[in-house]
């Protein structure tokens, strides 16, 4: 059992996936045509909506069964797992992980297929960063159970961009999770999904930020945890 467990999500969180997903339109419309890309796209939305996360390499999937001998676009698989997500990472992102494993065990809590996220978090160095704890689901805020036996803790601090996701976590374990919100990417000043939700515990406007906090003030049961341990 450990005190205090961090759960830190990767899109838009530790990486900018905004720009990403970008430069994979940049690229579509420039190689292929504006057609291609709002057509990709739309795919890409659908399986969204379907599967609960952007599958990109099945939306490439299901857009060649609608163009099964457009053999241009199979250069495109090359491009999404060999992009240089690295150079996506926002600044700090590696610090503040070094910092967070300095307080406890960390581990990248993600959404995603079984091939395009892995590939991800590799190739960004944030596998590495964490000696490769990660866990990634299809819907982690119902998977708390398996994070639990897989990462037992007295307290979670959870780091994510998504205000419905803190809101879940915090509604599964209340007192036992720190909910802490960097305002980055599309969810940072979504008035609509910022009102929807829990007032998140703690609010940062970027993940550097989290840099100059100490651990008292991401985990406000710290004095409780103390008695515990002695």
């Amino acid at each position: 059992m450990n005190q205090i467990v961090f759960l830190v999500d990767v899109d838009n969180t530790l990486l900018d996936n905004d720009h990403i997903q970008a430069d994979i339109k940049a690229h579509l419309e420039r190689d292929y045509g504006a057609a291609c890309r709002d057509r990709y796209w739309a795919i890409l939305e659908d399986l969204f909506v379907e599967l609960g996360y952007r599958d990109y390499l099945g939306a490439l999937q299901r857009y060649r069964v609608e163009h099964p001998q457009d053999m241009q676009l199979l250069s495109m698989s090359s491009f999404l797992v060999d992009y240089p997500f690295a150079n996506r990472l926002y600044p700090q992102s590696l610090d503040v992980l070094a910092q967070l494993r300095k307080w406890g065990p960390t581990v990248l809590l993600t959404d995603g297929d079984v091939v395009f996220q892995p590939r991800k978090v590799e190739r960004s160095g944030l596998s590495e960063a964490v000696s490769s704890h990660v866990l990634i689901y299809i819907h982690k805020e119902l998977a708390l159970d398996d994070v639990e036996a897989r990462y037992p803790a007295l307290h979670y601090v959870l780091v994510d961009d998504k205000p419905r996701i803190l809101a879940a976590v915090k509604d599964a374990w209340g007192d036992r999770v720190t909910t802490v919100f960097p305002r980055q990417g599309q969810y940072a000043h979504d008035a609509e999904a910022l009102a929807s939700f829990a007032v998140p515990d703690v609010t940062v406007d970027r993940i550097g930020d989290l840099l100059g906090c100490d651990l008292s003030s991401l985990i406000t049961v710290l004095p409780r945890l103390e008695a515990m341990r002695r």
